[in-house]
């Protein structure tokens, strides 16, 4: 009796699922995929897109800014200027000198003869030991004499004299790592546009990930910790065999959801040129992939989740539409989807200075990711290459 039952459940069952046709299938994907995009978008995005600053500290910490130059000449001669000028009683700067073959020594020489704050740390080429940045950074950590470090690159030029003492606002007795946003410079071209696009995608994920207390990276363009939590994580150690990594997974193993604080401000933005060439991007990116396999798992997942939701998302739709299952209902999910993301977008890109890509980012979304499942691949034949 029991046994006959159970067949007639599983009969039923099969009839049920014979009955499914393929574009119901596609249209469930879709469905599933608008939910962990409107997740996203509601939960992480919009913190950014509706940030406020907070009270800053009234304190004004001694602050030790560090910079690491290799072959950096010309951008020393533009940039270092405008960091002497910031509006701060007590800092001073360390560049380090790495390996440079051109004329970045001569050039910081210069500017040691008159400027006080300045601090050179040289590290010369080795021919039997070949390092990346992390040295660099950790000669710069070694020789500054102050616990709060303020790290930016060469090429970088912070956007007011008030750059440090609003990052530097941010910490207290529970904040010891500040995150800042460092977007690139406008230029003519589409792959500029592109560029900043991918930079402004990787901002709102890691600084909205980071005020929702799940803070994952930040970018050695605009950032700042502790000394003490340096040496407390034991600074490099476990990932010292890694080139790439010293602002990223530095960040993914000191942080948590207490300690990191984010800053938005414009004042604060450190702009850096873009690469000019298609080329000169890619290995770009090919090298800073490399570290995203060593994120802590629960990062993984939820950077991971958000990528299959844009698949699932745009190919439940591509194949429902082409299977005709209800186009109508099919389109009203995708352009509602369409409008919270352009509005969300809209006010975050206002928010990052990003403003005028927001009409491009439904197309620049779609050639991303196709961009980086093809560039993920490509590093599995990509050669360990030094950082320049």
């Amino acid at each position: 009796m029991e046994r006959t039952y159970f067949c007639c459940v599983v009969q039923e069952f099969l009839s049920q699922v014979k009955t499914v046709s393929p574009g119901m299938i596609c249209f469930w994907l879709l469905v599933a995929g608008f939910f962990i995009q409107l997740f996203y978008h509601f939960y992480f995005f919009l913190r950014v897109a509706n940030w406020k600053a907070n009270k800053k500290s009234e304190d004004c910490p001694p602050v030790s800014l560090i910079i690491c130059a290799r072959n950096e000449d010309d951008n020393l001669v533009k940039n270092l200027p405008l960091i002497f000028s910031q509006e701060y009683p007590d800092f001073e700067v360390v560049v380090v000198n790495d390996c440079s073959y051109d004329n970045t020594g001569d050039v910081l020489e210069e500017f040691a003869k008159k400027q006080t704050r300045l601090k050179i740390v040289t590290i010369k080429e080795d021919e039997y030991y070949q390092h990346g940045k992390k040295v660099a950074v950790m000669m710069g950590i070694k020789g500054s004499k102050h616990e709060v470090l303020l790290f930016t690159d060469a090429d970088c030029r912070p956007g007011s004299d008030q750059w440090l003492r609003t990052m530097t606002g941010n910490f207290s007795e529970q904040k010891e790592i500040v995150l800042g946003y460092g977007p690139y410079e406008r230029a003519k071209g589409f792959l500029n546009k592109l560029i900043r696009f991918d930079s402004f995608m990787i901002g709102l994920q890691y600084l909205s990930f980071a005020l929702a207390g799940a803070p994952y990276m930040g970018v050695g363009r605009n950032l700042a910790y502790r000394k003490k939590l340096f040496y407390k994580v034991k600074g490099f150690a476990s990932h010292y065999h890694i080139p790439s990594g010293d602002d990223d997974l530095f960040v993914n193993e000191a942080s948590n959801g207490k300690n990191c604080g984010v800053e938005l401000s414009a004042s604060t933005f450190c702009y850096s040129p873009a690469k000019k060439t298609f080329h000169e991007w890619w290995f770009q990116k090919r090298r800073h992939l490399e570290t995203g396999s060593r994120y802590r798992f629960k990062d993984k997942f939820l950077l991971a989740l958000n990528v299959i939701g844009q698949w699932i998302f745009f190919g439940g739709f591509i194949a429902a539409l082409i299977l005709q299952f209800q186009w109508y209902v099919v389109l009203g999910i995708f352009i509602f989807r369409l409008l919270v993301q352009m509005l969300i977008f809209s006010f975050a890109m206002k928010r990052l200075g990003e403003r005028d890509l927001v009409f491009l980012a439904p197309l620049m979304e779609i050639i991303l990711l196709f961009f980086y499942p093809v560039i993920t691949v490509s590093r599995i034949f990509q050669r360990n290459r030094k950082w320049n």
